[in-house]
């Protein structure tokens, strides 16, 4: 597929053409280091997950055969397993305090507000089974289509639209709670 931007670019990674690995990096990892964020609650994780992404991109670039896979997919796929490998290793709830976030923009109060919702929304997203969290993610951070998700996770449309049910309705659930509170 010549008209793919990411499998030209791909192509230009496997002939190490330096420009080509800096225009993959500025493309996909502000997607990467967002997924990473949001699967494991800490930036400098989501960091290094991209890191170890981008580096199975290098030594994949070589053997990548155009159209046999969407890039962005395996891309997603690779990044996905990465989460969840740390997360078995820590076998941890995720942090309670989410990242400093400053925006100059709001009032001191709309700030504190923000971080509390932030804060619960993040709480709830955490609490989710492994399968719902991912689907909620790849949907409505990384806005991927159902067919990209599905495909991503693995899982057929009608699964991740399931899926997709199931976590909204715990997060409202969740959400609802916290409120009451």
């Amino acid at each position: 597929m010549d008209s793919d931007p990411d499998e030209a670019l791909l192509a230009r990674v496997a002939d190490g053409d330096p420009a080509a690995v800096r225009a993959l990096v500025a493309r996909k990892l502000p997607r990467l280091m967002s997924l990473g964020q949001r699967m494991l609650g800490d930036a400098a994780e989501a960091e290094d997950v991209a890191q170890e992404a981008f580096l199975r991109v290098w030594k994949q670039a070589p053997r990548w055969q155009p159209g046999r896979a969407k890039f962005d997919t395996w891309l997603h796929r690779v990044a996905l397993n990465l989460c969840y490998d740390r997360l078995r290793r820590r076998r941890e709830v995720v942090t309670d305090t989410p990242p400093e976030q400053t925006d100059p923009g709001r009032s001191a109060e709309q700030g504190l507000v923000a971080r509390d919702t932030a804060a619960q929304v993040a709480r709830a997203l955490a609490a989710l089974p492994d399968r719902q969290r991912e689907a909620i993610v790849l949907c409505h951070y990384q806005e991927l289509g159902n067919i990209e998700a599905a495909a991503a996770m693995g899982v057929s449309v009608e699964a991740l639209e399931s899926l997709l049910g199931r976590g909204r309705r715990a997060l409202r659930t969740a959400l609802a709670e916290m409120v009451e509170r």
